[in-house]
């Protein structure tokens, strides 16, 4: 059940994640860190948790740096 998610995943990082800028605020980056989370929570919870970090990830928050699954 968790592959198909991650072969999604991974494809956005070897194709349409080389069009944006390097620009990551976290530590592993937003795609990796929902990699680590749906293998290590599960597929719905790993979900919600990488979508709770896309959230921050913006220029007004205050969070940034190491924040691992």
């Amino acid at each position: 059940m968790k592959s198909p998610f991650i072969l999604l995943i991974k494809i956005y990082q070897n194709t349409l994640s080389l069009f944006f800028a390097s620009s990551c605020r976290f530590s592993p980056s937003c795609s990796q860190f929902m990699i680590d989370s749906i293998n290590k929570f599960g597929v719905f919870r790993g979900i919600i948790n990488g979508i709770k970090r896309i959230f921050k990830c913006h220029p007004f928050s205050k969070h940034s740096g190491w924040d691992p699954a």
